[in-house]
């Protein structure tokens, strides 16, 4: 079924459940709504440009003798500054082991010691090691690997790779669908039961980012449009050791697991500054880490992590990282690593419940994109591949188990006039592809430094009202068919608007005229 739309045929694909993104959330919900009913899988490139392919540190989980969820929750809320929602956190650590074993049974090659137990490290802010890593510090590609290695065996499962979502389609006051495009720039509407959003975060707003090409922010602001709910926008967070690499964007991680394994920060002179800062020195909370090095880089100096007393042992314990240095001609065993902090992930996003509704009937959100409260104003170290396994499958299957809509409010009973007159207007493929950041747009590269610099690692009035005053001038100064920039512009416009309205400091969101963070909240 077709229908010619700005001199170009709509084809419309009915089904169950349309999710859009394919991490670890995306992947994890699509395979449990897969057990329910058909699913349209999209993403927007080839897998391992997800975020989740980049991930290197490993799984939180209490799994060793001794841990319990209790006392990861405990790390978790201190960590999220009193900001996170306590229940959240509470299905987060308790379904956690559960889910970790799952993958492990499907074929995931965690570290293992020689009795077969999970090897674990310790990461910043736990008080204990929890972390459970794959490959050394390549445990994202693992996950991802692991999962994508299901879908060819899932008869439910259509994947559409390549697929650009430019508006989600409402009726009633339900989502009903979504309309995409690929890259030729052909349009094909997507009518679902339900449609469950796992399009990542918006590192990409900021200059320096550690965030692959999809993190722009596009799926929040697609949200937002369509009538759902944001949340906790101003909790950005900043990861303290990226790859400090002139002119390489995205930054290369360097992960938590290499100062959870003995290394340390030190400051041009050789002096290691984190022990008179925090009592966990360089395993304090991010926000903590980030702060520091952040100010000595604004004091014109450079900041450096120094593991060469691993000597040729880094290698093969951080191989991923490893390489990644050598790559840019340092070599970590014998000379310590220049690092920077880069923003990392989007701690806020979609409001949602524990099952991923959204307070737009018939969406439904999970992982980075989502809000549910479990990261607070600062996520802990290595609960972010932890969430997407826990929330994906939740979401996927409230997606396919809560009421749907009557036959009047759905696309499956939809005429291709009351389609037409919901699609996007005025968009243009060559607007849409190549992806930011490969296009060397402009506008798109001022955004990131006007969020890097006014609404980054530390805020204040001033700062905030002008990048708000920048944004809109750039809003109202964009063409109409400029999809990819103006979304950024919308995402951003939700942090600095949630940035201006929080007073006090907390966690990741730091000003400094109120410096002083506010009390603990009352957990939610």
């Amino acid at each position: 079924m077709g229908e010619k739309y700005f001199q170009q045929t709509i084809e419309v694909v009915h089904t169950g459940v349309a999710v859009i993104g394919a991490g670890v959330a995306g992947l994890s919900a699509a395979l449990e709504a897969a057990k329910r009913t058909d699913v349209a899988l999209l993403h927007r490139g080839r897998a391992e440009q997800s975020n989740t392919h980049q991930a290197q540190g490993g799984i939180a989980a209490a799994v060793e003798p001794g841990d319990t969820p209790e006392q990861h929750l405990a790390d978790t809320l201190v960590a999220g500054a009193g900001a996170c929602v306590e229940r959240a956190v509470d299905v987060l650590v308790r379904e956690g082991p559960e889910r970790v074993g799952e993958l492990a049974a499907l074929g995931c090659p965690f570290d293992r010691r020689p009795d077969g137990s999970f090897r674990v490290s310790r990461e910043g802010a736990h008080n204990r090691a929890r972390v459970i890593p794959a490959g050394g510090d390549s445990t994202g590609r693992a996950v991802a690997l692991t999962l994508l290695a299901q879908l060819p065996d899932q008869k439910n499962i259509n994947v559409f790779g390549g697929m650009r979502v430019l508006e989600f389609l409402v009726r009633r006051g339900r989502c009903v669908g979504l309309v995409a495009c690929d890259e030729a720039g052909a349009l094909k509407a997507f009518m679902a039961r339900a449609v469950v959003l796992a399009g990542g975060g918006c590192g990409r707003l900021y200059a320096r980012t550690t965030g692959g090409p999809f993190c722009d922010g596009q799926s929040l602001a697609l949200a937002q449009r369509a009538g759902a709910a944001l949340a906790d926008m101003e909790f950005v967070q900043f990861h303290p050791t990226a790859l400090d690499a002139p002119g390489v964007d995205p930054l290369p991680l360097v992960s938590e697991a290499v100062r959870g394994h003995g290394a340390v920060l030190v400051d041009q002179s050789g002096h290691r500054f984190m022990p008179a800062i925090h009592p966990m020195a360089e395993l304090a909370p991010r926000d903590v880490v980030a702060r520091a090095i952040y100010a000595i880089r604004v004091s014109g100096q450079r900041v450096y992590l120094d593991a060469t007393a691993f000597g040729r042992e880094f290698a093969r314990r951080f191989p991923q990282v490893n390489g990644l240095c050598l790559k840019y001609g340092i070599d970590p065993a014998t000379e310590p690593v220049p690092v920077t902090p880069a923003a990392h992930f989007t701690m806020g996003g979609v409001a949602s419940d524990l099952h991923g509704c959204t307070s737009l009937p018939g969406l439904f959100v999970c992982g980075e994109a989502a809000r549910t409260g479990v990261h607070g104003a600062n996520r802990l170290a290595s609960n972010s591949l932890l969430e997407g396994l826990v929330f994906g499958p939740r979401a996927g299957k409230a997606a396919t188990t809560r009421p749907a809509p009557t036959p009047d409010g759905i696309g499956h009973w939809m005429s291709l006039d009351q389609l037409a007159a919901m699609m996007p207007r005025g968009v243009e493929p060559a607007d849409l592809w190549p992806l930011p950041g490969e296009a060397g747009d402009p506008a798109i590269a001022e955004l990131r430094r006007v969020m890097w610099r006014h609404a980054g690692l530390v805020r204040n009035d001033t700062g905030l009202g002008l990048a708000a005053w920048i944004i809109k001038e750039m809003r109202e100064q964009a063409a109409t068919g400029q999809t990819t920039l103006l979304n950024m512009l919308q995402t951003a416009s939700a942090i600095v608007r949630a940035a201006t309205a929080r007073r006090e400091s907390m966690g990741a969101h730091f000003r400094d005229d109120a410096p002083a963070a506010a009390p603990a909240a009352e957990a939610r």
